[in-house]
Parts: C-alpha cells; structure tokens; sequence
C-alpha cells in the first residue's frame, strides 16, 4: 500500500505586498477530514490524499481571495465523491473535477458581479487525488504539475499551460529560454472566474512506483528555475525543508512573483 511523504512552502517573493497563492494538503475518508501540514507522512490504507496549489488574481486584495476559495471548495466537494467510492459507487473522476472546477468558477463570477472590489479576479488551480492505485489530476492555467518516474529517470510536465507561449514551447516554436522572456508569458487563455468561457480543466492519470516524486507548484517557482535546476531541487533530500529549499532558490533567482512548491514522494 502506498505511502506518501509531502513538504510544502509559499512565499510572498521579494518585490510583492501580499501573497495570492494558497495550496492545501487534505486527507479524507467515508468518516473524517483532516487538513494536512506544511510536512508530513501518510498512507493511503484508510484514506486518500489531495494536494493543490493555486495562484489568484485580481486588483486589491481580490487574487488572494479567489485562490483561498478555490482551495476551500476542494474541502468540501471533495470528500463527498468519496464517500461513493467507498459505497462501491462508480466514480467518473473527470466528472467529478469537472463539477468542482465549475462550482469554483460560478462562485468566483457571482462574487465578482457582487462585489466592485471582486471585479475580475480568477484563480489557477492544480491538484493532484491520491488513491491507493492511481494519482488523479487536474489543472486550468499556468501553475504546473509535474512527475519524476524512477523508472525512467525523467522529469515530465504532466499538465499544459494555458498560455499562447505554452503552446508554442510544446510545439517546438520556441526555446525554453524565449519562452521565460515572451512579453505574453503570463496572459492565461483558460482560469477560473472572471470573464473566463472555458474552464474545463485537463485531466489525467498515472500510476505511482516507489521512489516517484510530484511536485504541483506555481508558475513563480518556474520563473526562478530553469528545468535542470528545478529537478536538482526536487531530487534533495526529503525532509522538512524540502519545499522550503526549492521555493528559496526560486526566490533568490527571481523572486518577482509570489512562489509555491508542494512536493510528495512516494515511498
């Protein structure tokens, strides 16, 4: 039976006033939720596991809160589809991502039609359900998800930016360095809220070895690191300040956005 050992920072970065990232580590059952720490280590036995991060936009203090909402409905959709699970119900996973990146999205559009100080905020949002068989994930804009595979030795990006850069990088229109400097490298084609149309989330899945790594993060730690060192970061060690080195390397390259890192190993 897996189990996991995650490590988890954020930080506001060196020329920002506040920080609009939020991420969540979350543990559930048919019978109780538990939200998880910075640090720590589980199995997956009696429960599963969700970490996200998610990077909020908006003027004032607006991108924050869209990203705590983001995060808080997750703990409450959730744990429910659980519960079919451990009835015997079918679940379709990508329904039910669907359901919860739509009900995130209504509450962020209603708030902001409410609210003048609202106006116009929307969110990333990446997560990861850890099950005893599978990971699941699901991703809109530019945050990331990404999986190094012992059995392969490679670092994969599992998730697609939502960004017109992001395309041309995967199609091999651009280099990685052209990409960092595009003066477009930040205008999302696809969030939750704001005027957004489409936000149906890419999903997946993928089966976990021993050993593996998932890293979710914001796209202010890719800002500070390159791919080479951003897998150097990853590969430390794995103890508590696993998250807390990565982000601070980030931060010390660039540090212009806010910046998050959720690492989970599979043990």
């Amino acid at each position: 039976m897996p189990h996991l050992r995650w490590s988890g920072q954020s930080d506001t970065g060196r020329f920002r006033s506040n920080n609009e990232d939020s991420f969540l580590g979350l543990q559930f059952n048919s019978h109780e939720l538990i939200r998880l720490g910075r640090f720590g280590e589980g199995s997956l036995l009696d429960s599963d596991k969700v970490f996200a991060v998610s990077d909020g936009m908006g003027g004032s203090q607006a991108g924050e809160f869209a990203s705590n909402i983001a995060i808080e409905k997750i703990t409450t959709l959730l744990p429910r589809a659980f519960k079919r699970t451990s009835c015997g119900l079918p679940v379709d996973f990508a329904e039910i991502f669907n359901d919860l990146f739509q009900q995130i999205h209504r509450a962020l559009v209603h708030l902001g039609q409410c609210y003048e100080e609202c106006r116009g905020m929307e969110t990333t949002l990446s997560l990861c359900w850890f099950t005893p068989h599978l990971v699941y994930f699901a991703h809109i804009g530019d945050s990331r998800i990404y999986h190094w595979s012992t059995a392969g030795g490679q670092l994969r990006q599992m998730t697609e930016d939502d960004t017109h850069v992001g395309w041309l990088l995967r199609n091999q229109k651009i280099t990685e360095w052209e990409a960092r400097v595009h003066p477009g490298k930040n205008v999302l084609q696809k969030a939750l809220g704001a005027g957004n149309l489409y936000v149906t989330p890419q999903v997946g899945a993928c089966a976990l070895n021993p050993g593996d790594r998932i890293l979710l993060c914001t796209d202010g730690l890719c800002e500070g690191l390159y791919d080479a060192a951003l897998l150097e970061a990853l590969l430390s060690p794995m103890d508590a300040g696993c998250g807390k080195r990565m982000v601070d390397a980030s931060v010390a390259q660039s540090g212009r956005d806010n910046t998050t890192a959720m690492i989970i190993e599979v043990l």
